[in-house]
Order: structure tokens, then C-alpha cells, then sequence
């Protein structure tokens, strides 16, 4: 079908603190060297963006040496941690900002959706600014006459569309800068996380929408999230970067394995079960096994989420010992926790268990994740916060939503992010 991106040597350079090189005789330097069309002389300084470390230069490199090629018609979804450079890429596709080195050919007009209000001016109406951004796109007014009724009646602000748009929310502020970029007659079509704004239910109509432009209208979209789940069910392709550099380029199943395998410490598919591979010697107390069963007692990683977890950790105590507990965390992908729970009640904290082999179940009650995937952390360990083993991200949860379940949705309106419920495990001596 023919490229619609090229990317060649691509790299953004970031100067931290002041700006300029500190000396009128180094700016004239640069200046010399950019008219014989020569380096940057004070780019060669520049570090990875790691933001994990702390850096010896003041310049850094957002992204380095990019390379790759994306078809027309792909949907291609790029996965990141925070800070790996992600949105720099975009806003360089978007032609927001402008690569420090290297060359971007783009076939086609770019529609993109960065940041909340990107494109908008907030003195102007919604009508407005509808037909602002279809003149920046460079569409005559026709063609935005066309499909100005679409625009207003899929972001559902049509008792708004004549107010000044620094009165919308910020939801209000997504939906229509959403439906201008997607109704618009543009080859590419640009998505940041900016939906994670939105409610879950016009989330789910901005995925279908953009899945029917990149299969039904055969336009490109790149798609930026850190819902793998979404990304999934929309994207085709991936690119997977880390501290601005590209890690992958390839199918959407393998981006998303590379950067769970790269970032999640899960280097296996998870099967149900998870027996660890070293158990400590002269441990006190340690995990055996761990079980995830679905409602039909089955070994699984992919529920629904109007389904029951049931999961089973098999543990040993060598020593009488009071106050055990079992811990366990879920977190999002982002590193964000899901939930926390663990074994210690009111009614354990001093618990006498003898030493021998336990059993401990817990189930969680359906609808208690978003559709998503998780990672789980066991910990064992006392009342008295004394850890004694930790299983780092051994189990990996993936919830998914069926089309026909839409219940979830006014679910996580009432409860976002943490779940406040205290679950009950129940505890037996094998």
C-alpha cells in the first residue's frame, strides 16, 4: 500500500536548565557549524534520557537514532515506560516540534491529538475551533461543513458547541478535540494517552472509531497508551522504546511481550501456575506453589472481568511462628497498584502456626479490575512488617471485556484506581 512514515537517524536533543551554551563565542561555534551544515558541537555531550539515573550533562537525548518505516493503513501502537520518549515522537510526527538531527517524510496530512486543548483556542467557540483545526489540517470549508454534524453528535456537546471551549471540562475539552481529529479527512491519524481522560464509555467509542478508520477507511493511526488491553484489540504493529531508543519494531503480540519482559520482570508466559524456580535454603517461611483458577477450577491468566479469581498460594513454615502473613499486591502496568491485600486480619495478628505445610485462598469478586493487564507481588513475612521471601511480579494477570458486558463501565466510574474492599483469605494446615 506504500509508506505513509519514514523515520531516518531520528534524535531529539533536550538542553536541561538554562538555554544556550553559556558563551557568546560557543553560540557562534554552533552557528558556524550549522551553516556549513556540520554536528552540533555541544550535542556530543549529551546522555540517554534515563530518568532513573542521575546525569553528569546538561543535555540529554529524548530520542536517538531512530529508524523505521510504518505502512499505509497500519495501526501501530507504541508502548513505553513514562519518560521514554513516546510523546517526543509524536510531537515530531505532529510537526509540533522539530527532530535535532535526522529526517522524517510523512505522505499524507496528520491529524494528532497530543494534549488536552492542543489546537484549541480557548476564547473561540466549539464551532469555532471546529473549523479552525480543519483549516490548520488544510481542509476547505466545505469539507468541514461535511462533517461538522458527525463531529458534534459523536462528542455529545451539542448544547455546548456554542460556548467558548474554556468553559468546557477537560472531558468535554477530549471528546471534541477527538471527534475533529477523527471525523477530518486526514491520512494519519495521531492518538496520545490523552483519552485515559475521558469515562470508560466514550473510551470504548474512541477505540471503535479509531479501528474504523485504520481497517474500515484504510488510514494510518499510531496510538500511544498504557492499556495493553487497548492497544491490543486496536493495533496491528508495535514499537516498543526505552529511554528513546527503539527496543522493537514488530507485531503488536511481540512489542507487548518485549516491554512486559523488559519491564515487568516476567520473562515466561504465565499458566496458571507458578512454582519458584530457587526455594531458599533453611528458609522459615516460604511459598511452594501458587494457583490461579478460574470459575470452572481451571488454570488460567485471561478472565473476564465479570468473573471470579480464585487463587491458592501453598506455603511452608519451618519454625512456630506467630504472625505470619501472606501478602500479595496487584499493580497496572504504568506501576501503579491495583490493589493490596494480605493475610493479616485483626483476628491472625498473633497467630501461632506451628511449623508444617498451609494452604491460603483468596478469591476476587468479579468487576474488581478494569480490563487491563496486572502483575502480581507475594510477599511472606510477619505482623511486624519483617518480609522474609518476595516473588516479584510472578503472576500475570489479564482481564478482558466482552462486547456484550457493558456493566463495567458505571464500576469504575465509582471506584478508579485503588479498590477499597478488605478480602478474607482462608487458611488451612495440609
Amino acid at each position: 500500500m506504500g509508506i505513509a512514515i519514514k523515520v531516518e537517524n531520528l534524535s531529539k536533543a533536550y538542553q536541561l536548565g538554562e538555554i544556550g551554551t553559556g558563551t557568546l563565542s560557543r553560540d557562534l561555534e554552533r552557528y558556524w557549524a550549522k551553516l556549513r551544515g556540520k554536528e552540533d558541537p555541544f550535542l556530543k555531550i549529551g546522555e540517554t534520557n534515563d530518568r532513573t539515573q542521575k546525569g553528569t550533562s546538561d543535555m540529554v537525548w529524548s530520542l536517538k537514532d531512530l529508524n523505521f518505516e510504518i505502512e499505509q493503513g497500519d495501526a501501530v501502537g507504541i508502548i513505553g515506560r513514562n519518560g521514554a520518549g513516546k510523546s517526543t515522537l509524536l510531537k515530531i510526527l505532529s510537526r509540533v516540534t522539530s527532530p535535532t538531527t535526522g529526517s522524517v517524510k510523512i505522505k499524507g496530512r496528520v491529524a494528532s491529538l497530543l494534549e488536552v486543548g492542543t489546537g484549541f483556542h480557548p476564547e473561540l467557540t466549539g464551532r469555532e475551533n471546529i473549523f479552525l483545526n480543519g483549516a490548520i489540517l488544510g481542509m476547505r470549508k466545505s469539507e468541514i461543513k461535511k462533517h461538522f454534524d458527525a463531529i458534534v453528535d459523536f462528542a455529545g456537546i451539542e448544547r455546548y458547541i456554542d460556548t467558548p471551549v474554556k468553559r468546557y471540562s477537560s472531558g468535554m475539552y477530549v471528546r471534541l478535540a477527538f471527534a475533529v481529529a477523527a471525523h477530518l479527512e486526514s491520512e494519519i491519524l495521531v492518538v496520545d494517552e490523552v483519552l485515559a481522560v475521558g469515562d470508560a464509555e466514550f473510551q470504548k467509542k474512541c477505540l471503535g472509531k479509531m479501528n474504523d478508520v485504520s481497517k474500515g477507511e484504510g488510514r494510518t493511526v499510531l496510538f500511544v497508551s498504557h492499556n495493553m488491553s487497548s492497544i491490543k484489540s486496536l493495533c496491528n504493529k508495535g514499537l516498543h522504546i526505552n529511554n528513546g531508543e527503539i527496543i522493537l519494531n514488530s507485531t503488536i503480540e511481540n512489542t507487548i511481550k518485549s516491554y512486559i519482559d523488559n519491564h515487568i520482570g516476567i520473562n515466561k508466559e504465565f499458566n496458571g501456575v507458578f512454582i519458584p524456580e530457587n526455594i531458599p535454603k533453611n528458609a522459615d517461611f516460604y511459598i511452594n506453589k501458587i494457583e490461579v483458577l478460574d470459575s470452572n477450577e481451571n488454570y488460567s491468566s485471561n478472565f473476564n472481568l465479570d468473573k471470579e479469581i480464585k487463587i491458592i498460594v501453598n506455603y511452608t513454615i519451618s519454625i512456630d511462628l506467630y504472625g505470619s502473613v501472606i501478602n500479595f499486591q496487584i499493580d497496572k502496568l504504568d506501576n501503579t497498584i491495583a490493589m493490596s491485600f494480605d493475610t493479616d486480619l485483626s483476628a491472625e495478628r498473633l497467630v501461632k502456626r506451628e511449623k508444617g505445610t498451609y494452604q491460603s485462598i483468596i478469591k476476587i469478586p468479579a468487576y474488581s479490575l478494569k480490563p487491563g493487564n496486572y502483575y502480581i507481588t507475594f510477599n511472606t513475612g510477619t505482623a511486624n512488617v519483617a518480609i522474609m521471601n518476595s516473588y516479584i511480579n510472578c503472576i500475570r494477570l489479564i482481564i478482558e471485556l466482552n462486547d456484550e458486558n457493558e456493566s463495567f463501565i458505571s464500576f469504575s466510574e465509582k471506584r478508579p484506581g485503588y479498590f477499597p474492599l478488605r478480602l478474607k483469605w482462608v487458611t488451612s494446615k495440609n
